[in-house]
């Protein structure tokens, strides 16, 4: 075979082994490859438990893209699945968390001294994700009325989240069985769990809409949220924003405070 085709076969075997690689790492792979092993864990739950996955519902601001959906007897559970690792920083009412990756590297021209390399990541609240989807699935079943919708938000990457203030759910792959498990008061009868899951699959948007609709229907709605913002409301309740002194320097906050505590930096 000709030296010259041969060479550019090699060179277009590295651009699509290079490729594969830089496709395997992108975040959307990444959330991607965490939903399955979710899925994985979540199959192990008794049988009584139905797990549904990416759940598209259609909502006032677009729609929402639930990740895991379980319906029991014990009420609904609208998992939010972040495939992160390293410290995680954050709370209810912050808008964005903070991912901080901590990683010793050692250079051995240097008599194999070690650093510190610190990588900082910033990621939209997963809480108010996780809540956004419960309501979407209340709105969805309004004729289920006293049906309990439970959010939870789950960490696959070993992630420490010692450092995550929180009222909700948040917790890593180990203790996710158990949150679900420790629900025990009644809410569906036998005959109407699967008429629930009916429900959902009826109303699920899977099927008839693209992940790019669903990503602009995002955008649009976070471009929204900041041109509130911009305008000095607040995106949450419709107040003023208000600056304000706190322990660590000056901050925008909501006027209806302590109504409404939204604040941004």
């Amino acid at each position: 075979m000709d030296f010259y085709l041969l060479l550019i076969i090699g060179i277009v075997g590295i651009i699509a082994l290079a490729g594969l690689f830089v496709w395997k790492r992108s975040p959307a792979q990444i959330g991607k490859e965490g939903e399955i092993f979710i899925h994985n864990v979540l199959s192990l739950l008794p049988q009584d438990y139905v797990v549904l996955d990416d759940v598209i519902l259609k909502t006032p601001k677009g729609t929402a893209q639930i990740d895991h959906v379980v319906v029991s007897k014990y009420g609904l559970f609208a998992i939010e699945t972040k495939n992160y690792r390293g410290e995680i920083y954050g709370n209810d009412n912050k808008d964005e968390w903070k991912q901080i990756i901590v990683t010793p590297v050692t250079y051995s021209s240097n008599r194999f001294k070690t650093y510190t390399y610190v990588t900082k990541n910033m990621l939209y609240n997963p809480v108010k994700q996780a809540e956004g989807h419960a309501h979407a699935l209340q709105q969805a079943l309004k004729n289920w009325k006293y049906l309990r919708v439970v959010p939870i938000v789950v960490f696959t990457g070993k992630a420490d989240l010692s450092n995550v203030i929180t009222n909700h759910h948040v917790v890593d792959v180990d203790d996710l069985l158990p949150t679900i498990l420790s629900y025990t008061t009644l809410y569906l009868s036998e005959e109407n769990l699967p008429r629930v899951v009916q429900q959902i699959n009826e109303l699920n948007l899977r099927k008839v809409i693209k992940d790019k609709t669903h990503i602009s229907n995002v955008k649009a709605a976070k471009r929204a949220y900041q041109a509130k913002i911009n305008s000095g409301i607040c995106p949450r309740c419709g107040g003023r924003l208000v600056l304000r002194e706190g322990k660590f320097g000056q901050f925008y906050g909501c006027s209806n405070y302590p109504k409404c505590k939204f604040t941004i930096e």
